[in-house]
């Protein structure tokens, strides 16, 4: 969706807000030393700008909010590959829990994302000061995404920056989450009233509307008690607290807003649950907040969360290919056992001609019928959806930089190598099996290890960071989970097996297995609850959260040992904490 149908404003005024503030390259130097954006001339520019921050890599790129989210879990973990993924040991860091202050991961996120507060409150000046038709409405937005990125950095990191835009030289306050989190809750309450609903006002999900609102209070209340209780030992933490505002406790706050959306009748679940990951996903009758991509003149969408995962000689059209990066780990490809069958697991693609890819030797070639939207002499190949495991099948890039044809002109399906280990069989194993069982490093031969996730489709277009595929930040489905966790917590079992129950059977396998839905399960305890948040929500930047709240994250899993409660939380970058006094170092992090 073009950025000019976000705002009823010229295109170039757009780029020129955006570009003044994508530029920046100290974002510490833009969020803690300079006096907010002036300029008021364009509330609307400036608020395209604050939406920008969404995209551009924070929220769609792997190594950013992702790595944080994910990578530190059990859903997913990118280990050096041979010559590959070393990168000072950065990536590695992430699941060997040994990053610290310098680490680049850690400090480009905080760049990010603190850059997005600042966007926010240069916007909600902008907005102020002017005098537009849609003025509240422009103006509640704005406030609404500046509690997006102030949550997400006090989640991460503990602490989060402000300056009162309407004081000139305004004194930088650092807000901490145990006490900030409960302003938070009640400011974004209060935008409620001057928010759209969905689909008014020329809203669509990749506005913040109150839609969005009810899921991040659903996700600031869930969450509450880690953020007031963040180095809890025994992981023992009060989920059954009195709400902030409202009747009941932080649990039934959850309950109520989910419900809101739930039973508002505006959001469906997807009976193909990776309708939610495709290309055509803007469509999909799931997604409440989403990062909107292919945001055309000012930059491309991100291919990132299909890419990473798809080695090399995985090609969607001879213009592409994957990166061998990112694998699950054999504890969470393990906690799927006996739900094989489960419809969000994995999932068949059926050609034009009635051709399946099985994935296996009985496929021996697809129809040429599709091609890449934008290169029409490109024949487009479709993997499979999901979680894939052992011999991989594909087309192979011939030296003409085509793919190989049958002598009929069909797609040739074969038994793909890994590119860089030509003698290696593309077979994905469960097991890692690392030389030295506490790093995450893998010798050339070795590059093949590891469970894949295809959740997101890969655009075939020319380049890796090209993609029609909208980010859920906000789900129905993310949604249901919330509630059955809510429902668990208060010790309403029975409805919270009957929510899990309801994402189990909305969900359909394919055509060849005759459209049959899930199964449901008969019975919930906070292992089977905590294993079924992973079924809906894998790689959805929730995992880290979720791990927190269910007193797992700090438990030894594959090249992770044991850690202790402040790995938490990340470091404040050194970067930061050497220009900035105002800041303290988190506990756990200081020389």
């Amino acid at each position: 969706m073009k950025l000019n149908k976000f705002f009823s404003i010229k295109i170039l005024t757009v780029i020129s807000f955006a570009l003044l503030f994508s530029n920046c390259t100290n974002l510490d130097e833009v969020v803690l030393d300079e006096v907010l954006g002036d300029d008021a001339s364009n509330p609307a520019g400036a608020l395209a700008a604050a939406y920008d921050r969404l995209g551009d890599g924070t929220f769609v790129d792997h190594g950013n909010v992702f790595a944080l989210q994910e990578y530190t879990t059990d859903e997913a973990m990118l280990p050096t590959r041979g010559s590959d993924w070393g990168d000072g040991g950065k990536w590695r860091s992430m699941h060997e829990f040994t990053w610290a202050p310098d680490n680049a991961i850690v400090t480009d996120n905080w760049n990010n994302i603190t850059n997005g507060i600042t966007r926010s409150l240069t916007a909600i000046k902008s907005i102020s000061a002017s005098n537009i038709p849609q003025k509240e409405l422009f103006l509640a937005e704005a406030k609404g995404l500046l509690a997006y990125y102030t949550y997400t950095t006090l989640d991460l990191f503990g602490q989060a920056p402000y300056r009162d835009p309407f004081t000139l030289n305004a004194p930088l306050q650092i807000f901490k989450a145990d006490t900030e989190i409960d302003k938070l809750i009640t400011q974004v309450e209060a935008l409620i009233p001057n928010l759209a609903d969905l689909g008014q006002q020329s809203t669509h999900n990749g506005r913040f509307t109150k839609q969005a609102a009810y899921g991040l209070l659903s996700t600031m209340y869930l969450n509450r008690a880690v953020l007031k209780d963040r180095y809890n030992t025994g992981s023992s933490f009060n989920f059954m607290e009195p709400a902030v505002s409202g009747t009941g406790t932080d649990m039934d706050r959850v309950i109520y807003y989910t419900s809101l959306l739930i039973d508002s009748g505006r959001f469906k679940l997807q009976s193909n649950y990776f309708k939610n990951f495709s290309m055509d996903n803007s469509n999909s009758s799931e997604l409440i907040f989403a990062v909107i991509q292919k945001i055309d003149y000012i930059r491309n969408g991100s291919n990132s969360f299909a890419y990473v995962s798809m080695e090399r000689n995985q090609r969607t059209s001879p213009a592409n290919r994957g990166t061998n990066a990112a694998c699950m780990t054999p504890e969470f490809y393990y906690s799927w056992n006996n739900n094989h069958d489960d419809p969000r697991y994995h999932r068949y693609v059926q050609y034009s001609d009635g051709t399946w890819f099985m994935n296996d030797a009985t496929t021996t070639s697809v129809p040429a019928s599709d091609f890449v939207p934008k290169s029409a002499a490109l024949p487009w190949f479709h993997f499979n959806f999901g979680i894939m495991e052992g011999p991989q099948y594909g087309p192979k890039l011939l030296s003409n930089g085509k793919f190989e044809m049958t002598a009929d002109n069909r797609i040739k399906v074969s038994p793909l190598v890994m590119e860089k280990s030509t003698t290696t069989p593309m077979n994905f194993t469960p097991e890692l099996n690392f030389d030295n069982a506490s790093l995450a490093i893998l010798a050339q031969n070795q590059i093949n290890r590891g469970v894949r996730v295809f959740k997101y489709e890969f655009d075939p277009e020319e380049g890796n960071s090209t993609s029609n595929v909208d980010i859920p930040l906000f789900r129905l489905g993310g949604i249901y989970t919330m509630r059955a966790e809510a429902y668990f917590r208060k010790g309403a079992t029975g409805q919270a097996l009957s929510d899990i129950n309801t994402l189990r059977t909305s969900r359909t396998r394919e055509a060849l297995f005759g459209n049959v839905a899930g199964k449901a399960i008969t019975a919930l305890d906070a292992t089977i609850l905590f294993n079924e948040l992973g079924y809906e929500n894998y790689w959805e930047l929730n995992r880290r959260p979720q791990m927190i709240r269910f007193g797992q994250y700090d438990k030894p899993r594959t090249a992770k040992p044991t850690t202790l409660p402040f790995r938490r939380v990340f470091p404040i970058p050194q970067s930061t904490m050497d220009v900035t006094k105002e800041f303290t170092q988190n506990f756990g992090y200081i020389n």
